[in-house]
């Protein structure tokens, strides 16, 4: 498979976590947060330094299923995400631009969790199907 049939695999699933800061709308996670809610996706929003309490600080609180998490955050933070989701049993993750690292990468292809770096919004930008 190519990246875009990776993708597509990927968007197929419906419970989706964006980790980052999704509250802020002047940052990539909350654009990214909105648009898989306008496109009919369950989609939680995680961050681990909300003090709010208006968000998930992690993957653990959610009481649903998380399929896909979307990973919009500095790495050193995206890795605890990483291992927490393994123990969780979540195996797949989006990595935004700029959230990778070596370390995410080699965790992923280590534990059986399929990583693929890519942008949210692009993969919006270009698919005309809205889901329902």
């Amino acid at each position: 498979m190519n990246i875009q049939e990776d993708l597509d695999v990927f968007f197929y699933y419906k419970n989706w976590a964006v980790v980052g800061d999704v509250l802020n709308p002047n940052k990539y996670a909350n654009k990214i947060y909105e648009r898989f809610k306008a496109r009919g996706y369950t989609v939680f929003g995680v961050n681990p330094r909300d003090t709010k309490g208006t968000i998930y600080n992690n993957l653990s609180s959610i009481d649903d299923k998380i399929e896909v998490i979307d990973l919009c955050i500095n790495s050193i933070q995206g890795l605890e995400i990483i291992k927490e989701a393994k123990l969780l049993g979540i195996n797949k993750v989006l990595i935004q631009p700029g959230a990778a690292s070596g370390d995410i990468l080699e965790f992923c292809r280590n534990n059986g969790i399929i990583a693929i770096e890519g942008c949210a919004l692009v993969y919006f930008s270009n698919s005309a199907t809205l889901r329902v």
